[in-house]
């Protein structure tokens, strides 16, 4: 079966690879695209921070790779630090957009605060710090030619329940930053995977697939909760039509099953995705 279009695999799946062979593992699986991850501390395929002279280099080995990029997945700073400001909010943005320029794709996608669940101050005054911070990202992204997203919920991180997310959504209003919805931080966080669908509906502009059991996030598809089919449907039925990427950072297989894991996995979202 050949792989749905729609359908990447971040590199985050193959986190302990060099880069270089994570995206030969991806390709090798079939797939056409991928994720970065630049996030510290769990993939650092891209580094934070990303010295202005790798950006050539890096890039040159994302190219030959053949695989196309969908979005930069990284973690710049703690987006609930009051005292984080615009500029040097840029500063570290700067060579991820100069990357994202190199190797061809629109968008980076940032978190929705700093490790762990508990407010800095109170959970309203941190989710107006993370929106305003997001808005001034946003604000170069945007002026970069770029598109931002942010990963809410995320049931390890300031937003971590689709409750938590609407009161981010909302205070974000008009700025043009869209949501990453992950299902297995949905069902990881207590959450329903059609409910978050429907409260999430317009802002949805990417989509990533792992499974998932309450607190737990690290599962491989098809042991966990996650109603994937039931998920995928109500997507599709609520218009969606943007890209999926297996996200497959898990704990419950060996690093040499990998490759054979996420080419099962992708086969079967692919089925689900050809309906």
């Amino acid at each position: 079966m050949t792989i749905d279009s729609r359908l990447g695999c971040s590199t985050i799946s193959f986190r302990r690879w060099p880069l270089p062979g994570a995206l030969a593992e991806i390709k090798a699986q079939g797939f056409g695209e991928t994720d970065l991850g630049s996030l510290p501390g769990v993939c650092d395929h891209v580094p934070i921070p990303l010295p202005a002279d790798h950006v050539d280099e890096l890039a040159e080995q994302i190219l030959d790779s053949g695989v196309t990029v969908r979005l930069i997945n990284a973690d710049v700073a703690d987006m609930d630090d009051p005292d984080l400001d615009a500029a040097e909010m840029q500063r570290r943005l700067r060579t991820l957009v100069d990357l994202a320029h190199a190797v061809g794709t629109s968008t980076i996608m940032l978190p929705c605060g700093r490790q762990g669940t508990e407010p800095r101050t109170e959970l309203s005054r941190d989710i107006a710090t993370v929106a305003r911070t997001l808005t001034a990202a946003a604000d170069f992204v945007s002026a970069a030619g770029l598109n931002l997203l942010v990963e809410a919920p995320h049931s390890r991180r300031l937003c971590a329940n689709v409750e938590r997310s609407e009161m981010l959504y909302e205070a974000l209003g008009e700025s043009p930053v869209g949501a990453v919805l992950d299902f297995s931080h949905v069902v990881a966080s207590g959450g329903d995977e059609i409910d978050a669908v429907r409260r999430l509906d317009g802002r949805i502009g990417h989509v990533h697939l792992r499974d998932a059991d309450l607190g737990d996030i690290n599962l491989s598809i098809g042991r966990g909760k996650v109603n994937f089919p039931a998920a995928i449907e109500a997507l599709t039925t609520s218009g969606y039509q943007g890209h999926y990427s297996l996200e497959l950072e898990t704990h419950d297989i060996s690093d040499a099953e990998r490759p054979a894991e996420a080419g099962r996995a992708g086969r079967y979202i692919t089925s689900l995705l050809q309906r």
